[in-house]
């Protein structure tokens, strides 16, 4: 959730916003950054319409998990690899987050567009539920290649989960390795479908290869700005800076996004290190920052208003996990490195910041 932190889809069923009023507020952003030594970082934003209550847990080698399916248990699994990432409503199941082999996943909201697969008997003992798809992910594969040589083996049931309402979830996935390799996964018409994401970037509907080909609308954009233009002997200069960006959308749907995420990750100046990288990469995703009452919907006399819950950053060669919470902008890391991989224990904490909301600067006048 970012990370699915603070929230974060059917057979052949479609969710649509007035099945559930809520789940149509959603605005989840990632991208990823390459620094000059090679090294890269990435990162999200989590927003959503209703707040969700998120924990982060390391899970070690070897714990047991088995799926949950529209007909009972579905697929049993150990996992080969130790992992940190977020949950939601204390379900264990990591939604977003890193594994030891620095392959790390994302789970982002996919409003009518997820449709997944029709579970029977043949394939029940190789299913799970959207919300499960990306902790199998995390915990059973070390680059993108095995995740894309195993999906053909795999199906997400439209199982629904108590907690998130009466339908199933629907959600599309990004998957980074360590490497820098970026596949998209997308549960359509009940298959899985992969697309290759060499810039990084996902937001949420529509479909991926539609997002990409968007993009050819905005190839006139440029980070640097525009020349003075000299029409019948008067001369145009531009107004101030950023005139090469002018008609970049700056609304917060998730095809206007998904070109300024687009843009401002592509359009960066390298950090030197993915030390740096991280901050940098704070530093864009504050861009997609979603104020309260900003993005809101009234159903039923209700307001919903989408907010940026979470935004995180991974670094995938340190193996750390930053993030900082809309009540707590103070950015906290989780190390892996430092819980052992092998334990029999599951540990876990809230996302609920206890830091104070300012720091007094007063005393530091001299």
């Amino acid at each position: 959730m970012c990370f699915v932190f603070k929230s974060i889809a059917y057979a052949t069923l479609f969710i649509s916003s007035t099945m559930l009023p809520w789940l149509s507020i959603e605005a989840c952003t990632g991208i990823k950054l390459t620094a000059e030594d090679g090294t890269f970082v990435h990162g999200r934003t989590l927003e959503f319409g209703v707040e969700i209550d998120t924990s982060i847990v390391f899970v070690p080698r070897g714990y047991s998990f088995t799926g949950s399916t529209t007909m009972g248990p579905g697929i049993g699994y150990k996992t080969k690899y130790a992992a940190i990432g977020a949950i939601a409503f204390d379900r264990l199941a990591i939604m977003d987050g890193i594994n030891e082999a620095g392959l790390a996943v994302g789970s982002f909201y996919f409003s009518g567009f997820a449709n997944y697969a029709k579970i029977t008997a043949a394939n029940q003992s190789k299913a799970l539920s959207p919300v499960e798809f990306s902790n199998w992910i995390i915990t059973q594969f070390a680059n993108v290649d095995e995740v894309k040589q195993s999906l053909t083996d795999i199906y997400i049931s439209p199982t629904i989960e108590k907690e998130w309402g009466p339908l199933p979830v629907p959600l599309h996935f990004i998957v980074y390795d360590k490497s820098g390799r970026c596949i998209v996964i997308e549960p359509i018409d009940g298959q899985l479908k992969i697309h290759d994401n060499p810039i990084g970037v996902l937001t949420n509907s529509p479909n991926f290869d539609w997002h990409m080909t968007n993009l050819r609308n905005y190839i006139n954009l440029s980070p640097y700005n525009v020349h003075p233009l000299v029409l019948d002997g008067v001369t145009l200069s531009p107004l101030g800076q950023g005139s090469g960006l002018l008609g970049l959308p700056g609304d917060f749907t998730p095809p206007s996004r998904f070109v300024r995420a687009t843009i401002f990750s592509t359009a960066a100046i390298p950090s030197a290190t993915a030390d740096q990288a991280v901050y940098q990469a704070f530093h864009i995703l504050n861009q997609f920052d979603i104020p309260i009452g900003v993005a809101r919907e009234k159903i039923d006399n209700v307001v919903h208003t989408d907010f940026t819950m979470v935004t995180c950053v991974r670094d995938p060669q340190a193996l750390k996990l930053y993030f900082k919470t809309y009540h707590d902008q103070t950015i906290r890391m989780v190390d892996l490195k430092s819980f052992d991989f092998n334990s029999k224990e599951i540990k876990k904490a809230s996302t609920k910041g206890n830091s104070k909301p300012y720091e007094n600067f007063s005393s530091a006048l001299k």
